[in-house]
Order: C-alpha cells, then sequence, then structure tokens
C-alpha cells in the first residue's frame, strides 16, 4: 500500500508537470502570434516569465504539501518538507518585496530571482545609467543583505 500511495502521488505531479509544460507552450503561443512590436514581446517576457516562475512554484507546493498530508511519511521528511515550504514561501516574499520597490522607484517592470548564492534582476529598460543600476542595487542590498558581487542587474528593452 506504501508503495503504490507514493506511485499514485509520483504519477499526479508529472502529470500535472506534463499538463504545466503544455499550457506554457500553448500560453507562449498565443501571446507570440499576437505580438505586434518589441514593447509587447518585452511585456510578454515579463508575463511570460512570471507564468512560468508560478505554475513551476505551484508544483513545488503540490509537492510539499503532498510529502505533508502523506500518511507513510517520516517525522524527518514532514519536517524537511515543511521547511522547504516556508523557505519558498519566504523566498517569494521577498521577490515581490524588492520587485515592488524597484517598480516604484521609475522602472516599467521587472523581475527579481533569488537564488543561495545570487540576486538576479531583469528591468524593463533600454539601458541602464550607473544612478540607476546603484538605486537597482542599493534596494536589493537593503532589503536582502546580498553582496554586490552576487548581484546581476540585466537591462531588457
Amino acid at each position: 500500500m506504501k508503495k503504490r500511495t507514493k506511485i499514485i502521488i509520483l504519477s499526479a505531479m508529472v502529470l500535472l508537470l506534463g499538463v504545466t509544460g503544455y499550457l506554457n507552450v500553448a500560453l507562449n503561443n498565443s501571446l507570440s502570434s499576437n505580438n505586434d512590436g518589441d514593447s509587447t514581446t518585452t511585456s510578454s517576457y515579463f508575463a511570460a516569465y512570471r507564468n512560468d516562475r508560478e505554475s513551476t512554484r505551484d508544483q513545488e507546493m503540490l509537492y510539499y504539501d503532498a510529502i505533508i498530508a502523506n500518511e507513510t511519511s517520516t517525522e524527518a521528511a514532514i519536517a524537511a518538507a515543511e521547511e522547504a515550504r516556508l523557505s519558498l514561501v519566504t523566498q517569494m516574499e521577498k521577490e515581490l518585496v524588492v520587485e515592488g520597490l524597484i517598480k516604484a522607484k521609475g522602472f516599467e517592470d521587472c523581475v527579481v530571482t533569488i537564488s543561495s548564492d545570487n540576486v538576479n534582476a531583469v528591468v524593463k529598460a533600454d539601458a541602464l545609467t550607473s544612478a540607476e543600476a546603484n538605486q537597482i542595487l542599493a534596494i536589493i542590498q537593503e532589503q536582502l543583505g546580498t553582496n554586490i558581487e552576487n548581484v546581476k542587474i540585466i537591462p531588457v528593452e
């Protein structure tokens, strides 16, 4: 019974991942067929990235929830899943705050990703002046406490 339950849960997750991939391709195709210019392409980049990030995180949450809800999971596995879930929620909140603060500085759009060592900020701009890059860097350092060497700021037209 234990093995069968695990197989069912794993199969369901693989199926959901496949559906997510199909929807991603379908949405990207419909977005690319509707694009008329560079500004739409850039906007769809940010929208597509957010959709991809959200669907990936939804899958991760489902995975952690399945481990937590599974009767056969060990206490250590449940504790690790709860810790990973909490860590993911914390990371999502930090990214949202930093993105909002960068947009508040006058940038049209922005996507921030945080990994264990690095922070990447993709900003909708033709180019960034030193002052603009410093503003973004200051926000990231203030909110996340990240070293300058570990931050990448990428302007996207």
